[in-house]
C-alpha cells in the first residue's frame, strides 16, 4: 500500500541520520600561556553550545563517549570517559574548569606533552572497553582523537609523527590536528621560524608513519566556527556502506535494460527540532496538522492562536532550500465569524496587497514565532522562525526554517568541469524521463 511504502522510504533516510553510532571521541586541548588566552573564550563557548544541544537530543546518542584533556607544560585529564546524553552538569563543570586554566605568563610546553596526551587517551579507552559488559559494549572499538591548539599546525603533526613513532595505535580510528587561525606578531613570528620545519613536510619517507594519517585542518578563531566544527562530530560519518541507492530507468537509447544505479550517503542539513525537549511551539512541532491543535481540549476546544512577527523581507533566492523542514502550511485571510463585516473585508484586501507586492517585488518574509502567553513563570522561550513565500493566488505558503543552533556543518563539492560523455550519455535525463511542463501529484 501507499502508507507502507512511504515507511519503507522513510526508513532508508532514517539509517542513514541515526543508524550507525558516532566512535568515542578524546578531545586534546592546548592551554599553554599565553596562546590560551586568545583562544580561550571562543572555545569554552562553543563546547558550552555544543554540550548544550548534544546532551538534550532525544533518540539514540550520536556522540556515545567524551573524554577531554589539556596540555601545558604536562598532560592532564579533567574529563574521563563520560556518556554525552544527559549529562549536561558533568560536561559543564568541565568547561568551566577549562575556562580557569592560567592564561598569564610565557610557559614553556614540553616537546613530548601532546605525545603523552595522546597515549595517555589511548590507554584510557582501551582499560574501559576492558571493563565493559557484553551488555552495554560500544558499537565502534576505536576511537577518534582531536588536538585543538592554535600553534602552527604542521609542526605540530610532525612533533605527533615523530614521538608516536613507536606507540600502538591499533584502537586509534583517526587523529586530527585542528590549528586555531589568530592574527597577532606573536604567531607571524612563530609562523617564520617554522618554515624550515613546515618544508620538509612532504618528505614521503616521513609522512604516514603512524599507519594511520594525521588530518590538519585550520578554523578560524570564533565562536560560530568552532562550534560548527564539534556539531560535525553529530553527523553519520560511517563508509562501511553506502546510505542509499539511487535507480535511473534504463534509456531508450541504450540496448541495456538494466537500471542505472547511483549509490549516495546521506547527510543530515539540521537537526529535527522534534529532538529538544520542551520544544512545543507552533513552528517547533509540524510534522502533522494536529500538532497545531490545542493538547487541553477541555479548556479551549480548537485552534491555538499563533503569532508570527515579520522580521525582513529577503529575495526569493535568498534561501537555501535544505534549511527548510517540516510539512508546509497555507495561510489565508480569514472567515472568522466573530469579525464584522468591515474589518473582515479590510483584512481581505491588506492581505491581497501584500501577496501581490511580495510576489510583484520577487520578495518573501521571515517570521518569528512569539511565545505563547501561559501562567508558568518560565522566562526562556524557544523562538522559531518561518518563511512566508507568496504566489499567484490570494495565500501564503509557510515553511518552517531552521536556527543557527540547529544546522549542522555541510561543505558541498562544486562541479568544477564537464563528467565524460560516457556517463553524460548514461544518465541523460532527457532521453528517458516522461517530460511534464507542471507537476500533477494527484496523478503521480
Amino acid at each position: 500500500s501507499i502508507h507502507r511504502l512511504c515507511r519503507c522510504s522513510s526508513a532508508v533516510l532514517a539509517y542513514a541520520s541515526t543508524g550507525t553510532r558516532q566512535p568515542p571521541r578524546i578531545l586534546v586541548v592546548d592551554v599553554t600561556p599565553p596562546f590560551w588566552s586568545d583562544i580561550c573564550t571562543c572555545i569554552c563557548e562553543a563546547l558550552e553550545n555544543f554540550f548544550a544541544l548534544a546532551c538534550s537530543l532525544g533518540g539514540p546518542p550520536r556522540l556515545p563517549l567524551l573524554s577531554l584533556y589539556v596540555v601545558h607544560n604536562q598532560q592532564e585529564c579533567l574529563l574521563p570517559f563520560v556518556q554525552v546524553k544527559g549529562n549536561f552538569p558533568r560536561l559543564h563543570s568541565c568547561v568551566t574548569e577549562l575556562r580557569s586554566m592560567p592564561k598569564e605568563g610565557c610557559l614553556r610546553q614540553k616537546p613530548d606533552s601532546l605525545k603523552h596526551a595522546v597515549e595517555d587517551g589511548l590507554l584510557q579507552f582501551k582499560q574501559y572497553m576492558r571493563h565493559l559488559t557484553v551488555g552495554g559494549s560500544l558499537n565502534n572499538c576505536s576511537v577518534e582523537i582531536t588536538v585543538l591548539t592554535s600553534q602552527p599546525g604542521k609542526r605540530v603533526v610532525k612533533e605527533l609523527e615523530s614521538g608516536l613513532n613507536e606507540t600502538d595505535m591499533v584502537s586509534l580510528r583517526r587523529l586530527q590536528v585542528l590549528q586555531i587561525s589568530k592574527c597577532n606578531p606573536m604567531e607571524l613570528m612563530d609562523m617564520e621560524s617554522s618554515t624550515a620545519l613546515s618544508s620538509e613536510d612532504n618528505n614521503p619517507e616521513e609522512c604516514s608513519i603512524l599507519g594511520t594519517d594525521i588530518d590538519l585542518q585550520k578554523i578560524e578563531n570564533d565562536t560560530i566556527s568552532l562550534e560548527s566544527f564539534f556539531k560535525g562530530w553529530l553527523h553519520n560519518h560511517g563508509t562501511d556502506r553506502e546510505h542509499l541507492h539511487l535507480l535511473l530507468p534504463a534509456g531508450r537509447l541504450s540496448n541495456s535494460t538494466q537500471k542505472t544505479c547511483l549509490k549516495c550517503d546521506v547527510q543530515e542539513r539540521l537537526i529535527s527540532p522534534a529532538l529538544l525537549p520542551g520544544t512545543t511551539d507552533f513552528v517547533g512541532k509540524t510534522e502533522g496538522l494536529r500538532d497545531c491543535q490545542n493538547p487541553n481540549k477541555a479548556v479551549n476546544p480548537g485552534l491555538l492562536q499563533h503569532k508570527l512577527q515579520v522580521v525582513k523581507a529577503l529575495k526569493s533566492d535568498g534561501v537555501c532550500e535544505s534549511v527548510f523542514y517540516g510539512l508546509p502550511l497555507v495561510i489565508r485571510p480569514t472567515n472568522c465569524w466573530k469579525l464584522d463585516w468591515d474589518e473582515l473585508e479590510t483584512n481581505h484586501h491588506n492581505f491581497h496587497a501584500l501577496c501581490h507586492t511580495l510576489e510583484k517585488r520577487s520578495f518573501m518574509l521571515l517570521a518569528r514565532s512569539e511565545p505563547q502567553v501561559t501562567g508558568s513563570n518560565c522566562t526562556v522561550h524557544v523562538y522559531s522562525y518561518y518563511i512566508l513565500l507568496p504566489s499567484s493566488t490570494l495565500t501564503l505558503l509557510v515553511k518552517p526554517i531552521a536556527v543557527r543552533e540547529l544546522l549542522l556543518p555541510c561543505e558541498l563539492p562544486y562541479r568544477s568541469e564537464a563528467p565524460p560523455e560516457t556517463a553524460l550519455s548514461k544518465v541523460e535525463v532527457s532521453e528517458w524521463l516522461q517530460r511534464n511542463q507542471h507537476s500533477n501529484h494527484l496523478l503521480c
